[in-house]
């Protein structure tokens, strides 16, 4: 195959809609903008506006009539985005979805041997990539030894080395630590400054992106809200956007009340436990802490530092690599001291946990359906599995998609469902990874407050985050873990 040509590339949307077959309903409709080249673009939307589907149709992978169907046209300078994918670079919002390949140089390296780049100008650009995201690792470390904001660089890395002429990045920070946010975005500029290309971000931290972009462009329920300069849109049109979910600096979303009573009694205890992901490579070490009842704990620190490692295994999910970790009486209730000892049944009332990429955890076909799985393994009798799951649905604004199929959601939506999947089986502490990752404003602030009123009514809430938005909203004590080994 030859080498694609690069240069910027023209985007021009007439009238474009896409409707998931599976879903039977449509994630964008009506949609009409030009992008010129070179132009970089924010593309903001509530959650579930479509603004991944559109991202999809660009980088010409949507699919076929048997996936969808399509409406007014999507082009990539002047032709059909699907005839055009060697002129886009796409980071998905699920990292782990791009892993392709076992080691990171070869998995860097993947996207341009398809381009038909010459090998002594592919291993260049695969470290140049990797130094420029910082990920400072081996080209021989295997990808699935990766936490998952590792991945999140090396699919951005996999793109910088392509040199597309089209780069289309959805949440490319969301994983990331505060640090790995500005080295990526960093990055990106520098990709652009020395190989000029058009860029569109989807992006909810809109103030990290002001400083690259020159234009904003708005999804809704009815095509494009707002098109223009940032400053422009964000002023004139900032507080209807903001009531619609759309994140916009200086308009916070509201925190729930301050917790109505002190932390009550110990559920979990840790002292001098180190972690692992893989036997005999522990990632972190020393850990003392206790999970109490009617309070919340944040884990914070940088990427592989072994945040998700700790929750799996304060959830009973992984072994200590050593030290202890013992449920109190109050937790285990009859059941043994080890939650690692722990069968399914028995951690489904006690733990729940939310992974950190939501579909590792979806069973059913249909958002209903994967309600429903927790309190039918416990054998509630029907009318008590619809009371919680309608509840849920509402609560979480999940009622229009009970149908759908779970993968056909937006990955802001597929966080709320594997959330409210969790809190089905009303289990007593709540272990969830990232849970506003993908969220606008206003699902935001639902969620916390949410997650508040749970931890008020005696749940204890154990959130891995790097939004230190949600460790001030549920007033949560805070667990530091170090740099990564």
């Amino acid at each position: 195959m030859p080498e694609v040509t690069s240069g910027p590339a023209a985007v021009e949307a007439r009238g474009w809609g896409w409707r998931h077959a599976s879903r039977n309903a449509w994630a964008v409709t009506d949609a009409s903008f030009r992008i010129e080249p070179g132009e970089r673009v924010l593309l903001l939307g509530a959650s579930g506006s479509g603004k991944s589907t559109l991202l999809h149709g660009l980088a010409g992978v949507l699919g076929g009539e048997d996936d969808g169907e399509q409406s007014g046209s999507l082009l990539v300078d002047g032709l059909p985005a699907a005839r055009q994918r060697g002129r886009a670079g796409l980071v998905l919002q699920d990292p782990d979805a791009q892993v392709i390949l076992a080691r990171v140089g070869d998995d860097v390296a993947f996207g341009c041997e398809n381009l038909g780049i010459p090998r002594d100008r592919i291993w260049p650009r695969v470290r140049s990539a990797l130094d420029a995201v910082g990920l400072d690792v081996p080209l021989d470390r295997p990808t699935k030894a990766l936490s998952g904001g590792q991945k999140q660089r090396l699919a951005l890395a996999g793109l910088l080395a392509m040199r597309p002429g089209l780069v289309l990045l959805d949440e490319p920070t969301a994983n990331l630590d505060p640090a790995g946010v500005a080295e990526v975005r960093d990055a990106v500029t520098r990709l652009l400054d020395t190989h000029p290309a058009t860029l569109v971000v989807v992006e909810h931290r809109v103030d990290v992106w002001l400083p690259v972009v020159s234009r904003v462009i708005v999804l809704g329920e009815d095509g494009v809200l707002a098109d223009g300069a940032p400053a422009e849109v964000l002023g004139r049109d900032g507080a209807s956007l903001a009531a619609r979910g759309v994140w916009v600096p200086g308009i916070p979303p509201l925190h729930p009340p301050a917790p109505r009573n002190p932390p009550g009694e110990a559920l979990l205890t840790a002292a001098g436990l180190a972690v692992q992901r893989v036997a005999g490579h522990p990632v972190a070490s020393g850990i003392g802490v206790e999970v109490r009842a009617g309070s919340a704990l944040a884990i914070t620190g940088p990427n592989g530092a072994g945040k998700s490692t700790l929750g799996l295994t304060l959830a009973g999910l992984l072994a200590p690599a050593s030290g202890a970790l013992v449920a109190t009486p109050a937790l285990a209730d009859g059941a043994a001291r080890e939650p690692i000892r722990w069968a399914s049944r028995e951690l489904l009332t006690r733990i729940g946990t939310v992974f950190q990429d939501p579909e590792h955890q979806l069973l059913a076909k249909t958002v209903r359906g994967e309600l429903e799985v927790g309190p039918r393994a416990l054998g509630l009798p029907d009318d008590e599995t619809a009371r919680r799951v309608d509840e849920l649905l509402e609560r979480l604004r999940l009622s229009p998609l009970a149908l759908a199929n779970p993968y056909t959601l937006s990955g802001g939506e597929k966080r709320r469902l594997t959330v409210a999947a969790a809190l089905a089986t009303a289990p007593r502490v709540l272990v969830l990874d990232e849970p506003t990752f993908g969220q606008d404003a206003r699902t935001w602030a639902e969620l916390v407050a949410l997650l508040a009123r749970l931890r008020d009514d005696g749940s204890a809430i154990v959130a891995i985050t790097h939004d230190l938005d949600v460790v001030e909203a549920l007033h949560a004590a805070r667990l530091e873990l170090g740099e990564a080994p």
